[in-house]
Parts: structure tokens; C-alpha cells; sequence
């Protein structure tokens, strides 16, 4: 039997110091803050609702509902758009073009990320290179005003922040199924769709929620792209918990962010139980009979 190191315990506790300092700590903090009273520019100690009050009644519980709407529809947009990428990448491209193509996809990620998304202003403007190409081409008399400081600018903001990240857990999951499963769907008679329906992509699903968690999580809690291709006044949580601290209203940005992760983390739960189903199940007929 091997003995355990006392040098060794410590190294695994580490990781549980991490987490404990760095990220429950200071969530346990923001919920201690929404409990408190505003007093002044500052906030006092109490037990109190008000901020969660303040919230569902006024008009930040319809940027939630705005929030959610905008982070799923970016990231089911951004789902159809990876998987045929990462499908094309995993199945029908060489090694090194595969490389090229996946390096391609971090390139603009060494760019500022306020930068890269001011270029869309640029791009979406009315004289900007998109309106020109559709006045030029004849497809509008004048350049179309709704292509930036609207919800399909946001949009696009969102689907090309967050799009990418969205290609390489694809890209694993895709390329990790061997093709000697698919040859054998072949074999068995189903034809080529068929084969992807029912084989590569029930295959796929781990990437595929894993792909769901990046685009959703970071379009949900996005604060830039909402302030500069949404145009005055359209707001997100993320640029709503910073206007509510800009006045010193921590109590409701406290609030505002726990609702955010309790969202989040309920988006987790349900990747969780995804996956362990079978056991979850097997617990509840265990606990039931």
C-alpha cells in the first residue's frame, strides 16, 4: 500500500486554495453585497431584498429576458456556422491545411478586443464597405441605416466574438470519432446523410454542448459589443451591471450579477446532467424503490 506524501497533500490542496480564494470567495462576496442597503455612495451590512426587489420590478429584469434571447440566438447562429467548419476540418481537409485554417481562427484574437469590434462600425456604417456593395450593386437606392446600432449589429458582434472559440471543441469532438464507425454505417446500407445523422453527430454531442457552453456563457455576460454596435440605450447585463456601478449602486449590480450566475450555472447543471444522466436516473429509481 503506498503511503501519501505530506508534501504531495499539499500540492493537491492547491487547486482546492485556488478555487476557494479566486472564484467561490468572491461570489459568496457579490451575494453578501446584494443583501446589503445603499447608504449614500457607499453601502452598509443588512439582510435585506430590496435590490432583488428593485430588479424583477423594474426594467433590468426585461434586459435578462433581452439577454437571453441575444446569447441564444447568437449562439445557435454560431453553432450552424462551426459545425460544418469544424465537420470540414475533422473529415475532408489534410493535416496542415487543417493547421493553417484552425491558425487562421486565433489570429484574431491577438487583436484588442474593443478594436475588433469598432471595426464593425467602420464595416456596417453608411459608408461603410458593406453599404457601399449594396448601393453599388443596386440591391437598395441608399445605404441601410438598420446594419449598425440595431439588434442584427449586436448579432453579428456576438457571432464573430464568440463563433470562433466555438470551432475547436468541435473540432476535438469531430476528430476523435473513428472512422471505422462510420465506414460500418456505410457498409450496413445507410447512405452518407443518414450515416452523419444518425452517427457523427450523436458522436459529436460532448463538443457540441461544450461549443453551447462557450458561445452562450460569453454572449450572456458580454458588456463591449452591446455599448458599440447597440448604439445608446440598448443594453445587455453585462453593460447594465456597469451602468448600475458607474452610480454606485453596488447592492443592484451585486443582484444583477448573481442573477447572472445563477443562470450560468444552471446552464452547467443541465450540461452536467446531460451527461450523467444515466446515473441521475439511477440515484432517483434507487432513492424511489
Amino acid at each position: 500500500m503506498r503511503r501519501f506524501v505530506p508534501g504531495r497533500r499539499a500540492l493537491l490542496l492547491l487547486p482546492v486554495a485556488f478555487v476557494v480564494v479566486f472564484l467561490i470567495a468572491p461570489l459568496a462576496l457579490t451575494v453578501a453585497v446584494s443583501l446589503w442597503q445603499r447608504a449614500g455612495f457607499w453601502v452598509k451590512p443588512a439582510l435585506s431584498l430590496a435590490a432583488y426587489e428593485q430588479f424583477v420590478s423594474g426594467a433590468r429584469l426585461a434586459v435578462l429576458g433581452r439577454s437571453l434571447q441575444a446569447a441564444a440566438v447568437a449562439t445557435a447562429i454560431g453553432l450552424s456556422i462551426a459545425y460544418p467548419i469544424a465537420y470540414a476540418l475533422a473529415r475532408h481537409l489534410s493535416a496542415a491545411a487543417t493547421r493553417t485554417v484552425l491558425l487562421l481562427f486565433t489570429i484574431p484574437f491577438l487583436v484588442n478586443y474593443i478594436i475588433r469590434t469598432f471595426a464593425w462600425t467602420w464595416l456596417l456604417g453608411r459608408t461603410g464597405p458593406v453599404n457601399s456593395l449594396v448601393v453599388g450593386t443596386g440591391l437598395a437606392d441608399q445605404p441601410l441605416d438598420w446594419l449598425l446600432f440595431s439588434d442584427f449589429a449586436v448579432y453579428v458582434g456576438l457571432v464573430t466574438s464568440y463563433m470562433p472559440l466555438m470551432v475547436f471543441p468541435l473540432w476535438i469532438s469531430l476528430s476523435g470519432i473513428e472512422q471505422r464507425l462510420v465506414e460500418a454505417s456505410w457498409l450496413l446500407g445507410a447512405g452518407p446523410w443518414r450515416t452523419f445523422w444518425r452517427v457523427t453527430v450523436p458522436l459529436s454531442i460532448p463538443g457540441v454542448f461544450a461549443a453551447v457552453v462557450f458561445g452562450f456563457v460569453g454572449s450572456f455576460g458580454e458588456s463591449a459589443v452591446p455599448i458599440i454596435l447597440g448604439g445608446v440605450g440598448y443594453q445587455l447585463m453585462g453593460n447594465a451591471i456597469t451602468s448600475a456601478l458607474d452610480v454606485l449602486n453596488y447592492p443592484i449590480a451585486a443582484a444583477m450579477s448573481t442573477a447572472v450566475v445563477a443562470v450560468m450555472l444552471l446552464f452547467l447543471a443541465c450540461w452536467y446532467l446531460a451527461f450523467d444522466l444515466r446515473t441521475f436516473l439511477g440515484k432517483i429509481l434507487r432513492w424511489r424503490f
